[in-house]
């Protein structure tokens, strides 16, 4: 027996503010996207709005220990949990497990810089970077870039006592960290969960190692489906957390539930060509059939050829209205299937569609796809 599993929290956070308002608001009007072409030229960025941290991280000790991309999803976490009415029930924090779909953490480009630099002139190369790497790094910077310390933040900062878990792999860890929090809950083995990602775009030497990979778009906007002159990701600084819970706990707590989250499925196909678009297919055929009408929020990349699959997979539902996220808050890699998810439940909290269907493909490896309901 599979228990139904809710969707009770939203937290997001991204280049459009915070907050379920100002997301389901761009949803519904298709707002410009917020994108910087100067900063980082000539790769476009969607950086993150100012957040007033104070809100959801009250000690200043906190927030200087913490990096950016632990911050941004500390905060959104804890919008998630104000919105879900649970941020002050101790009882309910003591229970609640938490998973995270995180990266390999932040690096101080200022220290890194000065060491390379200093490397071509040294005598002795390997004495020096001891000394400037003893010298120059704070404890917890290096702690910082430790992928679990997201979660473990989470927990230090709004209380929460439960289980943690941090997921990597790039898009394919928000995938399994969605699909891992549902199946638990629907099968008995937890109540209530915390799940999402976190990521900062504004990072020189995560734009390094894409542009090796040949994943980066060059020069202007231009929205997913419509790059072919220049394929690739344009990235976004974005944070999405949901609180999910089993139906029966949150109708016992008479608290408001979103959005249901029916089904999530993954696979990961070989990438030879048409193989992603065959995959896509039978998750689709996997999560059911869907009415004429629903929304299908997709967090494809912007890459060259599996976004096109991608696109015609999609367009195989039912006169569904296609939105990629990456045309609202950019691509967001690990949390980039969160915050569509979160996205997707925004959406039908108000009551844009009946029905939602989230599909993501990541750039080098791994699809998903999740079905949404009113409840």
């Amino acid at each position: 027996m599979q228990r139904d599993v809710v969707i009770t929290g939203i937290g997001l956070a991204s280049s459009l503010g915070e907050g379920i308002e100002a997301h389901a608001a761009a949803l519904a009007r298709s707002a410009p996207p917020v994108v910087d072409t100067v900063s980082f030229a000539p790769y476009p960025v969607h950086p993150l709005k100012p957040l007033e941290l104070d809100r959801q991280i009250p000690k200043k000790s906190d927030q200087r220990q913490m990096e950016p991309w632990q911050r941004l999803g500390v905060y959104a976490a804890g919008l998630a949990l104000d919105d879900a009415g649970i941020k002050d029930d101790v009882e309910t924090k003591s229970l609640l497990q938490v998973i995270v779909a995180a990266g390999g953490g932040e690096r101080d480009h200022a220290v890194d810089g000065a060491i390379l630099t200093g490397l071509r002139g040294a005598n002795a190369p390997g004495s020096f970077l001891n000394e400037r790497l003893m010298g120059d790094l704070r404890p917890t910077l290096f702690l910082a870039q430790l992928s679990n310390l997201l979660a473990g933040n989470i927990g230090i900062v709004h209380g929460i006592t439960g289980a943690s878990r941090t997921f990597m792999g790039e898009e394919q860890a928000g995938v399994d960290a969605i699909r891992t929090a549902h199946a638990r809950i629907a099968s008995g083995q937890a109540e209530i969960m915390l799940v999402g990602g976190s990521y900062n775009a504004e990072r020189r030497d995560m734009l390094l190692l894409f542009e090796l990979g040949g994943y980066l778009r060059k020069g202007d906007f231009a929205p997913v489906f419509a790059r072919e002159d220049a394929p690739g990701l344009i990235t976004g600084c974005a944070s999405g957390f949901l609180v999910l819970e089993s139906a029966q706990r949150a109708a016992a707590r008479g608290t408001k539930a979103h959005a249901t989250l029916g089904k999530v499925a993954a696979s990961r196909s070989k990438r030879q060509p048409g193989t992603v678009e065959t995959a896509l297919r039978g998750l689709l055929a996997e999560l059911g059939p869907v009415s004429t009408g629903a929304l299908a929020i997709s967090a494809a990349t912007g890459a060259a050829g599996i976004t096109a699959e991608e696109a015609s997979a999609i367009a195989t539902l039912p006169q569904a209205r296609r939105i990629a996220t990456g045309d609202l808050v950019g691509h967001a890699v690990e949390a980039a299937f969160p915050v569509s998810v979160a996205l997707a439940a925004a959406a039908l909290s108000t009551g844009q569609a009946q029905e939602a269907i989230v599909t993501g493909v990541g750039h080098w490896r791994g699809e998903g796809a999740a079905r949404l309901g009113t409840v």
